[in-house]
This record gives C-alpha cells, sequence and structure tokens, in this order.
C-alpha cells in the first residue's frame, strides 16, 4: 500500500534521524509489536514503562509510513462532535468516550517531559469555527454539551473572533487542553526512552507468517522467529490488507507548510484552527513559526498523480491561509505532500482482539485523532496486559456492527 507522497517537513527537523538494527537472532518475548509508526512507539514506551519485556519490529524504516505524513495537531474533540456522538451511542459511551481522549492527552503531555530528543510538543488551544451561518446552530449545542459534561470550552461570536483574530466567521468554539508536535520526533524520542527501558526496536524486519500455539504467537522474520506471549498489530492503515472485516473508509489528504513567518502576534495563542465544514482545513504553527496546514481530503487518485495533485493542492492551501492571515507576506510552500487518512464509519478508533487471531491485539487509530487514539489504547493494553480489566475496550470492537454497549462498572 503507498502511504504518502511528496516531501514531508518532519523528517528534514532531525539530525540524524536515528537508525535501528536488523534482527539476526531469535527473541523469546513478553509482546510483540508489529509496528514503528505512531501507535507502535507510543505503545512500545508504555509497556516498556510498565517493565513488560517489548520487541517492536518495522518492515521499512522506523517512523518511515504514515507517521511522516501526520500533521501534528493533538486535540480532545473529534471529526464526530460529543453531541453526535451521544446520539449515536448513548450518552454514557459517548462521554466516556470523550473524557477517554482527555485523558489520552493529559498522559501525553506527561510523556513527553521526560523524552529526548525534544519532540516540540506544545500544548495550545484549538479554534473551531463556523464556515457557514447555518453552522452557528450546531456550535451553540455542542458548547452547551461540552460544558454540561465538564469540558473547558468557551463559545466565540462574531465580535470575539474579531477581537482576537485579523478574519471574521459566524462564531467558534474556543477550547483548552490541545497540542501541537512534531511526530517524527515524537515518534524516536518514544523509541529512545522505551529502549532505556529495555525493549528492542528492529527496523527492515518483515514478519512474514504467524504459528498460534496454545501459549503464545511464533513470529517467522525472513532470517529469524520471534516468540511472545502476545502481539499487537500497529501497522496503521496496512492493516486494512490483513483483515476480511474492515470498517473503515480510506482516502487521501493533503498538507503543506510555509517558509517562516516574520510575525504571527496576530495569530491568538497559536492556536490550532478547524472548521465545520467536511471535509475540513486546519492549520497550524511550528516551532520555528512556519504555517501548517491540510485538507482536501479525496478518494485515493491513481499512485502516479499523486505528487501532481500534492503540488496543486498546496496552491490552495496557501490561498486559504491568506484568506484567514492577509497581512502574511512571501507566503511559499517549502514543503507540500499527500499520506493516506483512514476514518471508520461510526467515528470511533478500532482497538482489541481478533477472533481469527488468538493471543493478538489491533490497535487501528484511525481518524483526526489518531495520536491520541495512540495514547488511549496504549494505556488500556498496558493495563490488559498486566492482569487489569479495562471494559472500555467493548466501546472500541473489531467486531461491532451496531451501537457499542457501554463499559460494565
Amino acid at each position: 500500500m503507498i502511504l504518502t507522497s511528496g516531501n514531508p517537513a518532519w523528517p528534514h527537523t532531525l539530525h540524524p534521524i536515528p537508525q535501528y538494527p536488523m534482527l539476526n537472532r531469535d527473541l523469546d518475548c513478553d509482546c510483540l509489536i508489529v509496528g514503528g509508526g505512531m501507535s507502535g512507539a507510543i505503545l512500545t514506551y508504555e509497556l516498556a514503562r510498565r517493565n513488560i519485556k517489548t520487541v517492536t519490529i518495522e518492515k521499512r524504516t522506523v517512523g518511515g509510513g504514515s507517521t511522516s505524513a501526520n500533521t501534528g495537531l493533538l486535540q480532545i474533540l473529534n471529526d464526530k462532535t460529543l453531541t453526535s456522538i451521544i446520539h449515536t451511542f448513548g450518552e454514557e459511551t459517548g462521554v466516556k468516550f470523550y473524557k477517554l481522549c482527555e485523558q489520552a492527552m493529559q498522559k501525553l503531555n506527561t510523556a513527553v517531559k521526560c523524552l529526548d530528543p525534544d519532540p516540540e510538543f506544545i500544548p495550545r488551544p484549538s479554534l473551531y469555527y463556523a464556515s457557514y451561518e447555518e453552522d452557528v446552530k450546531l456550535l451553540r449545542e455542542e458548547y452547551a454539551t461540552l460544558r454540561k459534561y465538564g469540558f473547558n470550552a468557551e463559545f466565540w461570536d462574531q465580535a470575539k473572533i474579531e477581537k482576537h483574530m485579523p478574519f471574521s466567521k459566524p462564531a467558534a468554539l474556543y477550547t483548552q487542553g490541545d497540542a501541537e508536535v512534531n511526530p517524527t520526533r515524537l515518534i524516536h524520542a518514544l523509541f529512545q526512552g522505551a529502549i532505556g527501558r529495555g525493549a528492542q526496536v528492529y527496523e527492515h524486519t518483515e514478519a512474514i507468517h504467524f504459528e498460534y500455539g496454545k501459549q503464545g504467537v511464533t513470529c517467522d522474520t525472513r532470517t529469524n522467529k520471534i516468540r511472545a506471549d502476545n502481539v499487537v498489530f500497529t501497522t496503521g492503515y496496512e492493516t486494512q490488507d490483513m483483515k476480511k472485516d474492515k470498517n473503515a473508509i480510506l482516502k487521501v489528504s493533503y498538507a503543506m507548510m510555509t517558509n517562516p513567518v516574520e510575525d504571527l502576534s496576530d495569530w491568538h495563542e497559536r492556536c490550532l484552527i478547524w472548521e465545520t465544514a467536511r471535509p475540513y482545513l486546519y492549520f497550524r504553527t511550528a516551532r520555528d513559526r512556519r504555517i501548517l496546514a491540510g485538507g482536501f481530503d479525496e478518494e485515493p487518485p491513481p499512485p502516479e498523480k499523486w505528487e501532481a495533485r500534492s503540488l496543486h493542492f498546496s496552491r490552495y492551501l496557501l490561498d486559504e491561509i491568506r484568506k484567514l492571515f492577509p497581512r502574511y507576506e512571501g507566503l511559499k510552500a517549502d514543503y507540500h505532500w499527500a499520506g493516506i487518512f483512514g476514518s471508520t464509519h461510526d467515528g470511533l478508533p478500532m482497538i482489541g482482539t481478533h477472533p481469527d487471531y488468538p493471543y493478538c491485539y489491533f490497535v487501528e487509530a484511525y481518524g483526526g485523532n489518531g495520536t491520541v487514539y495512540c495514547m488511549m489504547a496504549a494505556d488500556m493494553l498496558g493495563d490488559v496486559l498486566t492482569g487489569q480489566k479495562r471494559p472500555e475496550m467493548e466501546m472500541f470492537s473489531l467486531q461491532r456492527t451496531s451501537k457499542p454497549s457501554p463499559p460494565k462498572p
């Protein structure tokens, strides 16, 4: 599966990029993690922190798949509003899901404080604006729902937006507790931290066959064997190639990053910006004062057209930045890229077991909050693999075909 195209910005921000050995011996472990992207990195770190003997393998280079196209917006609010989640799944499940996202953000904020290299994790508020006048009602309803269940949100009318920003929109929600991050630096910092706690990480090491025994799984690579009590597949969108019940929608999304902007003082608190339109556009800044914009999701074009489409949409994204911040002059796209982006049919990620794969778990953190879902999954699996119950995982079952049941007490 083609995962990215173009010239992603993040790999240019870490010199040198850490390298990891290729497996050259047989191993035995408590948990084998297959996939060296964001979900694999967060899970490896979390399991190592809990003293679980962990081995992680990646068939390409670590962080070289979808992570390089990750745009690094970490948010509590989801593509599907809390109001909508409650309408779909009921109050208990909806609120629990949003609370899990909030807790995952807090856990990420704690984890990054002791990581090296610096992952450029910076707490930011978010501005979620109404794309159209008719969306104001939706935002008012969502504001009331968020406040009812204790989430930190403000409702901004048009006058308040104009007071704080150089653009005008009909209304917006201004929320706290979010962050921006450099995905490439975060992944390698997590893996370096995990290795320091005893985890083993291998790249250019492909799992080609699994034997499911009575007490665990044996993984064959091209040269060696790994025996594990449990396996977790963190292979991102490529997981869709493994199972017949996919429950996912894959599209291509586009992003670009500008040259540095001299003065960002009129960008209030350098908040993350996104909108109610679907598919939506989003904007953030980077530590070196560059602006990142993304969106224009579409059905995957033929592979040979990805590069041209990426360049085409980078011009549109530049225009969208200028509409919001008209005084920013001399903007150009220093980097532009395309990447596979996945979402589920019901708006919840998929985390858990599958009947065809004994002793195995899957982390399919699909959706705009993918990195937050990865942390959520790592926390739950860390508990499960150490003998603790996490009934919330029922919400994210890979086999769900109807409304998930609320977590059992």
